[in-house]
C-alpha cells in the first residue's frame, strides 16, 4: 500500500486481517523490517489509543517514531493561492515536503470542524498531505474516516465470531457533545467489505452520508435492530443532514443489559473513550461480553499490519 486512508486502499481485506493476526501471534517477529525507517506522526487533535498503539506497532517493526502535537501553535495554511498575511506561518506544500525528508511514512490525525459539511467532507488536511508529501501517508483519523479503528473492528469481529457470517449492528447512542461521523462512516465502509450481515440503528435525523451507508439496512427502532445480533457496536455521531447538530439525546438509546438480552448473546464493542451510563451502562461495559479492552489491544496489530504493508511496498 502506498497510502492508507480507507478500505479502498486495501488490495485484499482478508489477507490484511490474516497479517494482523500473524502480528498478534508474534509481535516481535518482524522487528527488522522497519530498521532505519522513521514514522512521523502529526496530531492536529489529541489521541490516546491511536497515538500509543501506532507508536507501539512501529516500534515492534523496528521503526523510529517521531510524534508532533501539530495543534499547539503550529498554524498551517491549506488553501491554494492564498495571500498568507494572517495567522498561518507555513503552507502545507512546504511542510509536507520538508517532513518527507525526515520520514519514510507520515501519519496524520485531524478532526472535522462540524460547521461546514462540504469543507469537512473534502477531507482537506489529510488530502493535502497526500498531495504534497513525497512519502506514503497513513490516516490516524480524518474528518470523515477512521480506518485504523475500523480495521481493528473487523479484526476483532473475525477473532470473536461464533458463526461464519455474524449479524453486526452499529447503534447510535446518546452523548452530551456533538461528535464526528468519522467512526460510523468508516465502520460501515469496512463492514460492507467484510463477510458480515450489517445493519445500522439510529433515531431519525441521524442518517449517515449516502456515499457511506449505500444499501445497508437502517432501523429507527433500536430494539428491532438488536434482535438476534451477534455483535453490538455503540457509537454516537452528530447529524449529517443538519450538519454537526445534536438533534436527540434520548437516554432510551443507551445500551443496557435489557437491550443486550434481545441479542444472540452478543459481544459489545465500542471504540473508546466511552461515557459510562450515557452511551452504555456499567453493567454492559463491565460484563464478560464486553470486548472494549480487547478491541483496544487489537489497535496495535491492525497498525502493524498496515505499516508492514506500507514498508514492503517501498
Amino acid at each position: 500500500m502506498n497510502q492508507f486512508l480507507s478500505v479502498l486502499d486495501v488490495p485484499n481485506l482478508a489477507d490484511l486481517i490474516q497479517d494482523a493476526l500473524a502480528c498478534k501471534q508474534n509481535p516481535q517477529g518482524f522487528s527488522s523490517l522497519g530498521k532505519h525507517k522513521t514514522l512521523v506522526m502529526l496530531f492536529f487533535n489529541p489521541s490516546l489509543r491511536t497515538r500509543l498503539s501506532t507508536e507501539k506497532a512501529a516500534l515492534n517493526l523496528g521503526m523510529q517514531v517521531i510524534s508532533m502535537n501539530a495543534d499547539q501553535g503550529w498554524n498551517l495554511e491549506f488553501e491554494e493561492g492564498v495571500t498568507m498575511n494572517a495567522g498561518s506561518a507555513e503552507h502545507v506544500k512546504e511542510a509536507a515536503a520538508v517532513i518527507s525528508q525526515y520520514a519514510d511514512i507520515i501519519g496524520v490525525r485531524t478532526f472535522p470542524g462540524l460547521k461546514d459539511r462540504e469543507k469537512d467532507y473534502a477531507d482537506q488536511v489529510i488530502r493535502s498531505f497526500v498531495r504534497y508529501a513525497r512519502v506514503p501517508v497513513i490516516s490516524l483519523e480524518s474528518a470523515i474516516r477512521h480506518p485504523l479503528q475500523s480495521l481493528t473492528d473487523v479484526l476483532t469481529v473475525e477473532e470473536y465470531k461464533k458463526t461464519a457470517r455474524p449479524k453486526v449492528v452499529l447503534t447510535w447512542a446518546p452523548h452530551p457533545r456533538a461528535l464526528p461521523q468519522a467512526v460510523p462512516n468508516s465502520f460501515v465502509e469496512w463492514m460492507q467489505q467484510a463477510d458480515v450481515e450489517l445493519s445500522v440503528a439510529h433515531p431519525k435525523g441521524y442518517e449517515l452520508a449516502p456515499e457511506f451507508i449505500k444499501d445497508t439496512p437502517v432501523y429507527y427502532d433500536q430494539n428491532a435492530a438488536l434482535e438476534g445480533a451477534d455483535f453490538v457496536y455503540a457509537k454516537n455521531w452528530s447529524s449529517y443532514a443538519d450538519y454537526g447538530k445534536i438533534l436527540n439525546q434520548d437516554p432510551n438509546w443507551q445500551v443496557t443489559i435489557d437491550k443486550m438480552n434481545r441479542t444472540n448473546d452478543a459481544w459489545f464493542m465500542h471504540c473508546l473513550p466511552v461515557r459510562r451510563n450515557v452511551v452504555v451502562s456499567d453493567a454492559v461495559l463491565d460484563s464478560p461480553k464486553s470486548l472494549v479492552i480487547d478491541q483496544a489491544n487489537n489497535r496495535t496489530y491492525a497498525a502493524m499490519a498496515v505499516l508492514k504493508a506500507m514498508l514492503l511496498a517501498r
